[in-house]
């Protein structure tokens, strides 16, 4: 570990300029006269769509500029120059691409000049990644997305994503990584969380990625969620506190504040919810199924120097979940007997110093804190057995990255490290008293440390290829290395600009670190099942895709085959409810998506499509985790042959759309459809392959006042219910969601 981080500031020195950060992108190009002759000394300004955001550079001798540190989002390019009318451009721009514009102006005078709208192309060729954002505005437009457990920012505007057995899952898997102001959110433990990452109301916006990785990217191969907070740049002294109250008794109340000078801009929220409907029940009766939550939240932005900036990010949050139950005394679902808990706590610290060099360059260097806990805990009654859960981790670690522009290529290193403890308690009673197992305590600790170099040669102006290498280096009870080829290609037919993507990459995902001995192995024994290390999951991915812009509208479609060895899935001991870790021998998704985005229509009216047909299938023996037990008995025998997974769904599909009313009101409706999700294993009670499709339709309805704005949501309002997973997990199976009908009033103030 030692030799490595000398050679890769080898390579940093190498590189002799920067330019890249995880969640800045480039804008530059060239201003021109309508004979093609460069104009020298304007004045481009790039302004944030929806806040108050402003970037500003003059023109070279050749009419050239660049902004090489350019927070993703939606922006507009407005030019000034003296005897030119004013110039004004929409951009939409990812995190680690370049907007290259050549921006003509037309002649105009001072007392004459029009603006003059152009509008940017929708397609980018510098990047293979198939890529949804998802603004603040849409997340306040869309029914029921921002309440702060909930992930309809995604599952509304994400193909292939869905939530299922209380997690998300996206493209089959649930194996993904959350990023805040471009930082890594480390967690290597999978589905023992339930809570949102990140309350809604603090985005600004969202950059969903769904494969195809460049290597500066992590290793959850199946989305990567990357999270730009709201800043203070939206408003000056303002405030808002946001009210709800609707069915179920449900709360989702925040008091936040921000504002913003020429150096400095600052963010921050208290929230706080309730709900007697947290998670999903067994069946259709909602029993013993409370939760509650509060937290805060904070964003700081300095600009200390035109060339150097300061950002912090800091949360903490708390959950508690009542496990809900069947109460049919007659039921097949053993959750009957229990009445457990779930406490969860989550807090981070992210500290980001970025720095510009010459003229389009940027270095940034990100330490961070991340502690998570889930507490599963039970009620002495429980019947059959009462059994303690608490998980504790914590991790600390760095991210840095760099960038050099030489010719047409784009070099760019970086490096992203933790170290990682975990405490861990485990403990079962009897109600019958035939056994008990006591509290037991474990700790493990581990670490990981990746490096990375890639390329993007803009071969022609039309043809961009992309590659890089990623290796990881895992340290646990065992060690294991890793490395990861990736390369992509984007190629831009000429006038249409159409943009096709190809990508072949590798990936390796580290695995939890799981201790399981003494007493916990002994009653996993006694359930048929044992503990075996895990192993992290290494897959490879195909992806070819293509991006149509045409006539305002964005069409994005692609298909993708990932392969797996050692995928990362979760059993249970016996009937628990509880989730742990396990892998499998061999993991095959196939997928075709569709995304399709509209310019404003009728009303200012503005629709989406989301569309998903995939394949989901695993093979072979449980390798690691909660195993079979004893591995060569004849029941715990299995084929290589490929069989679905059990939250295969082959058919999703999302639509939406929003317009505006007369007298400064809004609707906005989605539909959202589901085929419905694999068995597992076909039984006496549920004799079908898959369970049945469910379809909810939710609405909104917004009015605007001065400095209040007053709205009514109604979620899945056909009140169509059907049994979405059969999983023995969080209170035994899952019922899709009841009608929900809620009020929200936002009410703005100064101070």
């Amino acid at each position: 570990m030692r030799r490595r981080i000398p050679c890769l500031l080898v390579t940093w020195l190498y590189l002799g300029t920067f330019a890249f950060g995880s969640v800045f992108g480039r804008v530059r190009g060239v201003v021109h006269d309508p004979q093609h002759r460069p104009v020298s000394g304007g004045h481009v300004t790039l302004h944030a769509a929806h806040s108050e955001f402003v970037i500003s550079v003059e023109t070279d001798g050749e009419g050239g500029f660049d902004l090489p540190a350019v927070p993703l989002g939606e922006y507009r390019v407005v030019v000034r120059q003296a005897g030119f009318a004013d110039f004004e451009e929409a951009v939409t721009l990812q995190s680690g691409t370049s907007a290259v514009l050549h921006l003509e102006l037309r002649v105009g005078t001072a007392r004459d000049s029009a603006t003059v709208t152009a509008a940017g192309e929708a397609a980018k060729v510098d990047s293979a990644t198939p890529t949804t954002l998802v603004s603040r505005l849409d997340i306040a437009a869309t029914p029921g997305a921002d309440r702060t457990n909930s992930l309809q920012m995604i599952t509304d505007f994400v193909p292939g994503a869905y939530v299922t057995h209380d997690m998300l899952h996206i493209r089959g898997g649930h194996q993904v990584s959350w990023l805040i102001d471009g930082v890594q959110i480390p967690n290597t433990n999978i589905a023992s969380n339930v809570g949102a990452q990140i309350d809604p109301k603090d985005i600004d916006y969202v950059e969903v990625q769904r494969g195809s990785y460049s290597a500066d990217v992590g290793d959850r191969t199946y989305g990567v969620f990357n999270v730009v907070p709201r800043t203070g740049f939206e408003r000056s002294r303002e405030g808002e506190v946001v009210l709800s109250l609707g069915s179920f008794l449900q709360l989702n109340d925040q008091v936040n504040l921000g504002s913003h000078t020429e150096r400095f801009a600052y963010y921050a929220s208290v929230n706080g919810n309730r709900s007697d409907y947290g998670l999903s029940p067994p069946t259709s009766a909602v029993v013993h199924d409370a939760a509650n939550g509060y937290g805060g939240f904070e964003s700081l932005i300095y600009n200390r120097t035109p060339k150097d900036q300061l950002r912090t990010v800091g949360q903490l949050r708390k959950d508690f979940f009542q496990i809900p139950y069947d109460p049919d005394v007659n039921s097949v679902d053993p959750s009957r007997g229990l009445r457990d808990g779930q406490h969860e706590t989550d807090g981070l610290v992210d500290l980001t110093l970025a720095h510009t060099f010459g003229p389009s360059a940027v270095l940034q260097v990100s330490p961070f804190l991340h502690t998570n806990r889930a507490s599963y805990e039970p009620s002495a009654g429980d019947d059959p057995v009462a059994t303690t859960s608490d998980r504790r981790s914590i991790y600390s670690g760095l991210q840095a990255s760099v960038t050099g522009q030489i010719a047409r290529n784009t070099l760019q290193a970086g490096l992203y490290g933790f170290g990682q403890r975990d405490v861990y308690k485990f403990g079962a009673k009897f109600k019958d008293g035939s056994a008990a197992l006591p509290l037991n305590r474990a700790a493990a600790t581990g670490g990981v440390v990746e490096e990375f170099v890639s390329d993007s040669v803009r071969v022609l102006p039309w043809l961009t290829v992309i590659g890089g290498l990623r290796q990881t280096h895992f340290a646990g009870e065992f060690t294991e290395d890793a490395w990861s080829p990736r390369v992509g290609v984007a190629v831009q037919v000429p006038h249409l600009h159409w943009v096709f993507r190809g990508f072949y990459g590798r990936f390796y995902q580290p695995p939890p670190l799981l201790t399981a001995s003494g007493p916990v192995k002994d009653f996993a024994n006694s359930q048929n099942t044992t503990f075996l290390p895990l192993r992290g999951e290494r897959d490879e991915e195909h992806q070819f895709g293509v991006e149509i812009p045409l006539g305002g509208w964005s069409v994005d479609a692609d298909t993708f085959r990932t392969r797996a060895r050692n995928f990362l899935d979760h059993a249970n001991v016996g009937e628990s409810s509880l989730y742990y870790p396990v892998s499998v021998d061999g993991g095959l998704i196939r997928g075709w998506e569709l995304t399709v985005r509209s310019p404003q229509l009728w009303r200012g009216g503005q629709a989406h499509l989301a569309y998903s047909n995939q394949i989901g299938e695993q093979r072979g023996a449980l390798t690691g985790g909660l195993v079979c037990f004893p591995v060569a008995s004849d029941g715990c025998a299995t084929d290589f042959s490929y069989h679905p997974l059990d939250h295969d769904q082959r058919n999703t599909l999302s639509v939406g759309y929003g317009m505006a009313l007369p007298f400064r009101a809004r609707a906005a409706a989605n539909v959202a459809y589901g085929s419905g999700f694999h068995n597992g294993a076909v039984t006496a009670q549920y004799t079908g392959a898959y369970l049945p499709a469910h379809t909810s339709f939710d609405l909104s309805l917004l009015k605007e006042f001065e400095r209040m704005t007053v709205s009514v949501n109604g979620l899945n309002l056909l009140n169509e219910r059907r049994l979405l997973d059969n999983s023995l997990t969080f209170g035994g199976f899952h019922v899709s969601d009841p009608r929900e009908i809620y009020g929200e009033v936002r009410y703005r103030f100064r101070y």
